[in-house]
């Protein structure tokens, strides 16, 4: 058995630690590119959101590399994602391409149902083995959130243009080898050591801005043209709503692990505006655009994918959320066509308005 999954940011550094550290091969995708795109929409429903044709690439691409056996999340109520594994493994078929499909839809219940599900992959390895691995995947994941978070403070201070970028990958790099949870720790503080060094500014003021909306086009950079680099480029520190460990500890173990930032602060704050799940991560994107406005955060930026229903849900009331809380809020949509110039346009334009209102605010303040 070969396991492979589709890519959303750096998830592969978490789940092919998890894997391997149970002795499972592994095949991960090459990074999204051009090709995986390409893959997707030929052979994607044109109605289909962006995830969906990037993922299809994706295991077109790792089938190419050996892969025989998909691991992917599931998903329920409104959102179209929780069918997503089926429907993608129904369009490989029609492609000759088979297949074994494990889905690891969220527990309803308790953890336990996680654990049953994964089983499928992990055979007959004791218990004991497997709740490490999950722990081992879940410390990856922690440690490649608090590295992405370090850059997004250094790179609008940085001295030199794309040294920040260059840093990140390295101690992306260093997590990702790590085999053991001791190795992992000592990369860990490898991997900050590397960022610490990057030649920056750390005392230059920075305007602060959320980027909320659907989890896919928030990890993945490929789907929204890297807009976290281009935001740094520009001077801009960012905050990302919903990180990779807080999506799994959310999704899939159901909040066991405390001490982690929940989405519930967002929900509790979205509920004057929207106080019901629409699926996806409708609400909370209603809600984190409230929480960041009350933070003091110049601006929110949404991204999603073309279609997407719960986010369009979440893009007709943040007008009123922007109204309210005097926190501009712009919204990004992205599908297949979305191309980088374009992107930079809209970017400069914003951050203009929001370095302006800032000014203004100063002004009455002084």
């Amino acid at each position: 058995m070969k396991v492979t999954f589709p890519h959303m940011g750096y998830m592969y550094v978490s789940l092919k630690g998890m894997l391997e550290y149970l002795g499972i091969d592994v095949v991960v995708p090459p990074p999204c590119s051009k090709r995986t795109l390409n893959l997707g929409v030929k052979h994607s429903p044109e109605f289909a959101c962006l995830p969906l044709k990037l993922n299809i690439g994706n295991f077109i691409e790792a089938r190419e590399l050996g892969a025989d056996t998909i691991m992917m999340a599931g998903g329920c109520g409104p959102c179209r994602f929780g069918y997503y594994a089926y429907v993608e493994n129904e369009i490989l078929k029609d492609l000759k391409i088979d297949y074994n499909l494990v889905v690891m839809e969220p527990p309803e219940k308790h953890i336990g149902e996680l654990l049953g599900r994964i089983r499928k992959i992990t055979g007959n390895r004791p218990w004991l083995q497997v709740i490490k691995a999950l722990r081992f995947g879940f410390l990856k994941a922690k440690a490649v959130d608090e590295i992405e978070n370090l850059s997004y403070q250094i790179r609008p201070r940085e001295l030199v243009k794309g040294t920040t970028d260059r840093a990140l990958e390295k101690s992306i790099d260093l997590v990702n080898e790590a085999a053991t949870p001791t190795a992992l720790t000592r990369a860990l503080a490898q991997a900050k050591e590397v960022m610490a060094a990057v030649p920056a500014d750390r005392g230059r003021p920075a305007l602060k801005v959320a980027l909320i909306g659907e989890i896919y086009t928030l990890l993945e950079p490929y789907s929204n043209v890297n807009i976290e680099r281009h935001l740094g480029y520009l001077g801009v520190e960012v905050e990302r709503a919903m990180m990779l460990s807080q999506w799994i500890n959310d999704h899939l173990f159901m909040g066991v692990v405390r001490n982690l930032p929940s989405s519930d602060r967002f929900k509790k704050v979205a509920s004057p505006y929207l106080n019901h799940f629409v699926g996806g991560h409708g609400e909370e994107t209603v809600g984190s655009a409230v929480w960041y406005a009350q933070q003091g955060f110049a601006g929110a930026i949404q991204v999603l994918p073309f279609t997407c229903m719960p986010e369009i849900v979440a893009q007709s009331i943040l007008p009123k959320v922007s109204e309210n809380t005097g926190m501009p809020i712009m919204t990004l949509i992205m599908d297949e066509h979305s191309g980088e110039a374009g992107l930079i346009t809209r970017l400069e334009a914003f951050i203009d308005l929001l370095q302006r209102k800032h000014e203004q605010k100063e002004a009455l303040t002084s």
